[in-house]
């Protein structure tokens, strides 16, 4: 990859609408070029027999299974509402 310039570093920066100094633009497109070329050695690595994972780290699902079960009574279930209609929960309507 072509190195970062300025222009560049300012054009990102207009964007995001960042103001600096020429000094500092220097700086940020030498330091994004660093980082540019160090990712790109990433490129050099032979990783024809690794193994695609999804996760770097051992991650195990705590949720239990989705199984149907039996559920409430719907008696048991409007036992302790203000108010129910036809085994439904009543509540004030919210609309004029």
């Amino acid at each position: 990859m072509a190195e970062i310039t300025k222009e560049q570093v300012k054009h990102v920066a207009d964007l995001a609408r960042l103001t600096f100094s020429d000094d500092e633009l220097e700086t940020f497109a030498k330091q994004m070029g660093d980082v540019i070329k160090y990712a790109e050695r990433l490129n050099e690595l032979d990783t024809e027999d690794v193994v695609p994972t999804t996760h770097v780290m051992d991650v195990r699902n705590v949720l239990r299974e989705d199984e149907v079960r039996p559920s409430m009574k719907r008696e048991d279930v409007l036992k302790n509402a203000p108010a129910s209609k036809d085994g439904q929960f009543e509540v004030p309507s919210v609309l004029d």
